[in-house]
């Protein structure tokens, strides 16, 4: 058994023929890139594409799998050059009776399956080669078709964002829109980049539930933003299965996410004034009055949670925060390039390069900033209404 870096949620945006899969992304964002920018520069073992729903993404896989590139696993998935090992995924849009809107991602062990799943689904969705797009079902639908059918690892998306998530956009409660046996079939609850576990275990359903923290990458530069630490005895299918679900000493050991303030939905946000903040419930701007408000995270939390403090179930692992290079002040293209030819892989700059090694290549000012964020004392503006939390830059943060 070893631990392995797993980030179950990151996106295509285009196919290598030219053809656009999810928009607005990068049209960096191809299969072949990925996995190459996964393994060499992020340090991932595992990752999740989530858009091999369409038949774009499947003949690039297709491709990958042709030249030799892509080797499958006995227990599912497949291995990149023996470098990283790719899971293939859906993500999927729902629709409740009034209208709320949620993403899951949905997740099979190998091509077949996938070109199965995709051909059933295509009969739901207008447009099977884009991204994202709606079922027209409740998740309630989608849960017995994908888990029932097709024995599918399912995981509801960024649960608590006020678009498309779950707790955000549909309901206080799972158990209001869903059935026991229903609930059963999930194998994980996505956080999303504004919330942690502190605030999700305020809600008692979640207590029995792993959680996952996901980058959900629009671009390469977003891949591992978010990511999990499995504990599993090789990084495939079934392993993965196990480890949401906790069987055979298999975990999610331990999460690590952004700082949630730099989420861009953590704080209520008047898109009439700019203000941010407000209490639980807040339905209408205390600044300036205006209704046209996006609810945050954190508000949306306070005000659906069982209770006040965060009660965490014994087998819940530690949730560390972690501020991806992109959010440094001062740290450049160049800058980044030295760093990664040095260190290797971002998670090594962030966590593990020393001090003076990081001032001697980026300056001293850079290496200040990622030492205040190892810390902790980063300070943060945090974000609301689709905007990043940002940190503070300063001229002098001191050195910890």
């Amino acid at each position: 058994m070893k631990h392995y870096f797993v980030d179950l949620h990151v996106h295509v945006g285009m196919t290598e023929c030219g053809k656009w899969v999810k928009i607005p992304t990068s049209r960096l964002l191809t299969v072949r890139n990925i996995l190459e920018k996964a393994a060499r520069q992020k340090g991932l073992h595992l990752l999740g594409i989530v858009d091999a729903l369409s038949p774009l993404v499947i003949s690039d896989i297709e491709r990958l799998i042709e030249e030799g590139k892509l080797v499958p696993y006995t227990g599912g998935g497949y291995c990149f050059e023996n470098k990283i090992s790719l899971l293939l995924g859906a993500e999927i849009e729902t629709a409740e009776e009034d209208g709320g809107l949620s993403h899951t991602l949905i997740f099979l062990p190998d091509l077949n399956s996938m070109k199965s799943f995709s051909e059933y689904m295509a009969q739901f969705i207008r447009n099977i080669n884009l991204s994202s797009q709606n079922a027209h079902m409740p998740l309630s639908k989608l849960i017995h078709i994908a888990g029932g059918l097709f024995e599918a690892v399912i995981i509801p998306a960024h649960v608590f964002t006020p678009f498309k998530g779950l707790y955000g956009a549909c309901t206080a409660r799972m158990a209001t829109i869903l059935s026991d046996k229903e609930m059963q079939k999930i194998a994980a609850v996505e956080l999303g980049l504004s919330a942690d576990s502190d605030m999700a275990d305020r809600i008692e359903e979640l207590q029995s539930f792993t959680f996952v923290s996901d980058s959900d990458a629009h671009s390469l530069a977003k891949i591992a933003r978010e990511y999990n630490v499995m504990n599993l005895a090789r990084p495939d299918f079934a392993e993965c299965r196990a480890a949401l679900t906790v069987r055979n000493g298999r975990s999610v050991v331990a999460n690590y996410g952004l700082d949630p303030r730099l989420g861009k939905y953590h704080h209520t946000f008047c898109n009439a004034c700019g203000f941010q903040g407000g209490g639980a419930g807040i339905s209408f701007c205390p600044e300036c009055g205006s209704k046209k408000i996006t609810r945050g995270v954190l508000n949306r939390i306070h005000q659906i949670a069982d209770f006040s403090l965060p009660r965490h179930p014994a087998n819940r692992p530690p949730y560390h925060y972690q501020i991806p290079l992109e959010f440094i002040p001062g740290l450049g293209p160049r800058a980044l390039d030295k760093l990664l030819a040095i260190f290797g892989t971002e998670m090594n700059v962030i966590h593990y390069a020393d001090y003076e090694a990081i001032a001697a290549v980026a300056g001293e000012g850079v290496a200040r900033h990622i030492a205040a964020a190892r810390s902790g004392s980063a300070a943060i503006v945090a974000g609301g209404g689709g905007i990043y939390g940002k940190l503070e830059r300063k001229k002098n943060p001191v050195k910890e």
